[in-house]
């Protein structure tokens, strides 16, 4: 009776261990994430988010959008900020002010304002929230404007210039970012 047992508990056991060699090895885990970022969300950043020194007189909490860097920082304690890689606006969609964040939505529906229908008729009117989504895992809104600091499942277009005004992140840094903010965090666009 006890072989009969030992065969089955052997080789589950050498499941569960592959499992968690591969969920070690930043794989996958049981989760149904990566470690790498949401599954089909993008993978890496090709720029690593850092804690970084940031001597400012902004109040940690703050984000400041540095369109020339092509970076965010969330302003943290004692001249620290951690710093994300983000994709900017191209030539003629950069902008700067001072705003805050007035909505946060995980897995965001999209719906393209009429200016960008009027210059890319071919996109779709709607389009729900999910893995395929150009508003990717999470999204923050910026005031009464039409941009928003959110995700993508494009992550070779962080650090560059290639958006409509929105700020681009790979779904694994805007998750970050989204659990470390609030409704109300201000956000400065410096577009120097």
């Amino acid at each position: 009776m006890i072989r009969f047992f030992a065969a089955p508990i052997a080789a589950m056991a050498l499941l569960l261990a592959g499992a968690a060699d591969a969920s070690a090895a930043g794989m996958i885990d049981f989760t149904g994430t990566s470690s790498t970022g949401y599954l089909g969300g993008g993978g890496a950043s090709p720029i690593p988010r850092s804690t970084v020194m940031y001597p400012t007189n902004y109040a940690p909490g703050t984000i400041v959008v540095n369109t020339t860097e092509r970076r965010l920082y969330l302003v943290l304690q004692n001249g620290q900020a951690l710093r994300y890689g983000i994709g900017v606006g191209r030539d003629g969609f950069r902008w700067g002010g001072v705003h805050r964040i007035t909505a946060k939505k995980e897995w965001p529906d999209w719906t393209p304002p009429s200016q960008m229908l009027s210059r890319r008729p071919d996109l779709p009117r709607h389009m729900k929230g999910g893995i395929e989504n150009p508003l990717g895992a999470r999204a923050m809104y910026l005031g009464s404007t039409l941009y928003r600091i959110h995700g993508s499942n494009e992550p070779e277009t962080i650090g560059q210039a290639v958006s409509s005004g929105c700020f681009r992140m790979t779904n694994d840094d805007v998750s970050d970012l989204y659990s470390r903010v609030s409704v109300g965090t201000t956000v400065v666009v410096l577009n120097n």
